[in-house]
C-alpha cells in the first residue's frame, strides 16, 4: 500500500481493528496486528473469565505459576508496548456502515470507526448481533425447560474467519479458549489471520500473504542473502506474473516487503540491549520488596563464594 493510500485509510477509520476482549485470546491477536503496523484498539470491560482463575499454573514460561493479577498486568501490557490501545469499556454494538467497515458503541458512549473487527469475549456475543446474521450465527438450546439463544462456536473457521468479511472470531469458538494458553495461542492465529487478509488488500499474492513475526540475527543474513538484489529475485518468483499491479505499486509493496525482511535480522548490541529491557520490563510486574529480598540473598551468596576462593 502507498503511503497515500494509508493516509486515505487512516481518514476513513480511527483504527485498522478493534478487538473486543481483553483477555488471553484478545491481547495475542492485538500483539500481531500492532506489531505488524495496524492501528490496533482493544476494548476490555475488566471481567475476562480467566479472572475467575485462582492461579494460573499451566501457563508455559511460569515453572511456579503465576497470579492472575500478573498475569493480567503482563498480557496488557504486552499488548500497550506492541503498539495496541487499550480501552477500559465494554462494546454494546458493532454494525456495518453504508461507506465500508464497522461502527463500534460501547457502554461509556463511545463510537469508533474499524476496519476490521476482532471478537474475543469468551461468555457473550450479542454485541454482533445488529451485523444481522444472527440466523447463522446463533443457535437454539432448551434449558430447564426454556429456550434460549448462544453464540454458536462452530460458526467461525478455524482460522477466524467468518462469512462477514472483515469479523473474525478468536472467542466464543469451539474450545479454543478453555485454556489461557491455547486461547492465547487462538488469538495469535486469529491475529496472524487479520495480517494474510490485510495484504491480500494492499496488493500481496498468496503466495506471500502470510506475516511471520520472526526475529533473527544478523549474522544469519549473509551470502547471497545479504544482498538486497537477491531478495528481490525471491519476491519476484513469488509473484504470479498475471498480477493486476502497476509498476509503481509492485515496486513500492516489493521493497517495502524486503525492508520489512531487513528489519527483522538484529545486531549483536540490539540483541543484547534488548535483553536487558525485556527483563527490566519483567521486573516492573514484580514485588519490590520480593525484588530487593531476592538482591540481597544474591549479594550474600556471591560474598559468601569470593569469601571461600
Amino acid at each position: 500500500m502507498s503511503s497515500t493510500d494509508a493516509t486515505a485509510e487512516r481518514t476513513a477509520f480511527e483504527y485498522d481493528v478493534v478487538i473486543v476482549g481483553g483477555g488471553p485470546a484478545g491481547c495475542s491477536a492485538g500483539v500481531f496486528t500492532a506489531r505488524y503496523g495496524l492501528e490496533t484498539a482493544i476494548f476490555d470491560r475488566g471481567n475476562s473469565s480467566i479472572r475467575r482463575c485462582a492461579h494460573l499454573g499451566n501457563y508455559l514460561g511460569f515453572p511456579a505459576g503465576i497470579d492472575v493479577e500478573t498475569f493480567y498486568g503482563l498480557i496488557h501490557d504486552h499488548a500497550e508496548e506492541a503498539g495496541c490501545t487499550v480501552i477500559a469499556d465494554m462494546v454494546e454494538s458493532v454494525e456495518r456502515t453504508d461507506g465500508g467497515g464497522f461502527l463500534i458503541e460501547t457502554q461509556d458512549g463511545r463510537t469508533v470507526r474499524t476496519e476490521r473487527v476482532v471478537a474475543a469475549a469468551r461468555y457473550d456475543a450479542e454485541y454482533l448481533r445488529p451485523l444481522g446474521d444472527g440466523k447463522a450465527m446463533f443457535e437454539t438450546h432448551e434449558h430447564g425447560g426454556e429456550t434460549h439463544e448462544q453464540f454458536d462456536r462452530e460458526y467461525p473457521n478455524e482460522d477466524g474467519t467468518t462469512p462477514i468479511d472483515g469479523v473474525y472470531v478468536a472467542a466464543p469458538a469451539t474450545d479454543a479458549e478453555a485454556q489461557a494458553i491455547t486461547s492465547a495461542g487462538h488469538g495469535a492465529r486469529v491475529g496472524r489471520t487479520v495480517l494474510a487478509d490485510v495484504r491480500r488488500d494492499r496488493g500481496f499474492p498468496d503466495t506471500i500473504a502470510e506475516q511471520y513475526d520472526w526475529i533473527r540475527r544478523e549474522s544469519d543474513l549473509s551470502g547471497e542473502w545479504a544482498d538486497r538484489g537477491r531478495w528481490r529475485e525471491w519476491f519476484d518468483e513469488r509473484v504470479p506474473d498475471d498480477h493486476d499491479l502497476d509498476e509503481e505499486r509492485f515496486l513500492d509493496l516489493r521493497e517495502r516487503e524486503l525492508d520489512r525482511k531487513f528489519d527483522a535480522y538484529l545486531s549483536t548490541s540490539e540483541i543484547e540491549r534488548r535483553t536487558e529491557r525485556a527483563q527490566r520490563r519483567l521486573l516492573d510486574h514484580l514485588d519490590d520488596e520480593l525484588v530487593l529480598e531476592t538482591a540481597r540473598e544474591i549479594e550474600a551468596e556471591r560474598e559468601r563464594r569470593e569469601a571461600n576462593e
